[in-house]
């Protein structure tokens, strides 16, 4: 049985996306995948979900810094203003490549921001985010 129904994964490289659905999948983390390569799109498909009703709200969104357009900044700028009641229960992380020390401190001191990894997604960090950060 996977531990949660839903995960976003928001990153404009499609190989990298590929790879943490194929992860994700093979852990049994999830029983949904969705990625999305632009920031735009992921958060019009949130305000979507959220006005359906905040079962439909993913439970988990792995979110990238450095993209074209909107960056992962600016992501979490307009996820702000998403109902609270959905974002609440969401649990959203950073998943980069980013090495600027700068980034890593500004991603560990926003408040939605549960924690930051360091790409590639692997078994180890899914099993971190089951044991400390998801209740079950």
């Amino acid at each position: 049985m996977s531990t949660l129904k839903k995960v976003v994964l928001v990153d404009d490289d499609t190989v990298n996306n590929f790879v943490c659905e194929s992860i994700i999948r093979n852990e049994k983390f999830s029983d949904e995948v969705i990625s999305f390569e632009w920031a735009e799109d992921a958060l019009k498909y949130l305000q979507e979900q959220a006005q359906k009703g905040e079962e439909y709200f993913p439970d988990l969104i792995f979110l990238d810094i450095n993209m074209p357009g909107m960056d992962g900044w600016s992501f979490i700028e307009e996820y702000r203003r998403l109902p609270e009641q959905c974002t609440s229960n969401c649990c959203l992380f950073m998943l980069s490549s980013a090495v600027d020390r700068k980034d890593i401190l500004t991603a560990k001191s926003i408040e939605e921001v549960r924690e930051f990894f360091s790409k590639p997604l692997s078994p180890e960090i899914l099993e971190i985010i089951r044991e400390e950060y998801i209740s079950n």
